[in-house]
Order: structure tokens, then C-alpha cells, then sequence
């Protein structure tokens, strides 16, 4: 017997189904971060603290600058690319397409400092820049199968592992995640023709 798709698993359940999936997801990263932190950090809270830099400029040269940068990338390449290299199964199309403005916000905000604190805040900080930026892309699984998301999300894990890189700045990276999957759910939300764009939520 033929394993079903993830698309056609997907159609089955809800939208509010999906959501519930992906909110305990990032709480799972979020405990996932605390405790492995809790067992890495030498200094617990000196640890987050050196991490987190309220510098305008950081955030807007590497944290709002390059999510531009990659949205822009991700929009032409979907004028290009043919639509069934971006078809990721469906899942932020069941996420997004029928959400509020705020949710939308909630949820990309949540997705982008969960997934932050785990991959650069306690992975980064502790094993470096390429176990934590190929684990970052391998932790979204379903697009493994997908040469142009995979290319796609391994991209955006190393570039923004890199600002992390330059600058140790937590809110810089959180700030990129953010800028990226936001508008990117706009995307979907308001001018979605066909295409799906590579979000960087699991």
C-alpha cells in the first residue's frame, strides 16, 4: 500500500488542527531551548543576557536589512521557478490563508524567537556556526524532498546564522526570522497566486 502524501494528510485536518501542530512545536523548542541551556551554559542568565543587544543598528543591518534581502530573493525566484518546486504540502497555506492580521503576527513572532533561541542562542552559541544553520534547515524536514525549499531554506539558515555570526545578537537574528516569515505570510494571506514561499516554520 502507497504511503498517503503530506498534502493529502494535510487536507485533511483543519486549519486550526495545523495551527495547534505548529504552536506546540515551537513550544517544544522553546522548553528545548531552556533546558539545553540549562545543561551547556556555564553562567545561565549572564549566557541569555550576552545574547540579547538593544542596538538599533544591529537590528536594521542585520536583522530587517537581510530579511528584505532573502524575501526579495524568495519573490522572484516564484516568478521563476516552476509552482511544484515550491509546493511544500500545503501546510502554510492551511496556516496562513485565513488568518487574521494579528494572528499572523502572533504566530510568526512566536515561530522566529522559539526557533532563534534554540538554533543561534543555544546551538550556535555552543557547537557553532554549521552544526547550528544545517541543523536549523534539517529540523524542516518536509522540505528534504524539495531541491528549491531545500536550497532555499539552507540558504536563509546560513545567512542568517552569519549575522548571528557577525554580531551574537539574538534580537538581529530574531528580528531577520521575523521580517522574513511575516511577510511571507502576508504573502500568502493577501497575493497568494499558486505558490507556495519557502516560511521557515517546522
Amino acid at each position: 500500500m502507497n504511503k498517503p502524501r503530506q498534502s493529502d494528510l494535510i487536507n485533511t485536518m483543519s486549519d486550526k488542527e495545523v495551527t495547534f501542530h505548529l504552536v506546540l512545536t515551537q513550544v517544544i523548542i522553546v522548553c528545548l531551548s531552556i533546558i539545553g541551556s540549562w545543561l551547556l551554559f556555564d553562567s545561565y542568565w549572564n549566557s541569555w543576557a550576552s545574547q540579547f543587544h538593544p542596538s538599533m543598528r544591529e537590528i536594521l543591518i542585520y536583522g530587517l536589512i537581510p530579511g528584505l534581502i532573502v524575501v526579495a530573493i524568495d519573490l522572484i525566484l516564484m516568478k521563476v521557478v516552476p509552482p511544484k518546486y515550491y509546493d511544500d504540502g500545503g501546510i502554510n497555506m492551511k496556516v496562513f490563508k485565513n488568518r487574521s492580521v494579528r494572528g499572523i503576527v502572533g504566530i510568526t513572532l512566536l515561530v522566529a524567537v522559539s526557533e532563534e533561541m534554540l538554533f543561534r542562542g543555544v546551538l550556535h552559541a555552543e557547537f557553532g556556526y554549521y552544526i547550528a544553520s544545517i541543523t536549523f534547515a534539517v529540523m524542516h524536514i518536509r522540505y528534504l524532498k524539495k531541491f528549491v525549499l531545500l536550497i532555499s531554506v539552507l540558504f536563509v539558515s546560513f545567512f542568517i546564522g552569519y549575522m548571528y555570526e557577525i554580531t551574537g545578537n539574538l534580537l538581529a537574528t530574531m528580528s531577520a526570522h521575523f521580517v522574513i516569515d511575516l511577510l511571507l505570510a502576508f504573502y500568502i494571506r493577501f497575493k497568494m497566486g499558486g505558490r507556495m514561499p519557502a516560511l521557515h516554520v517546522k
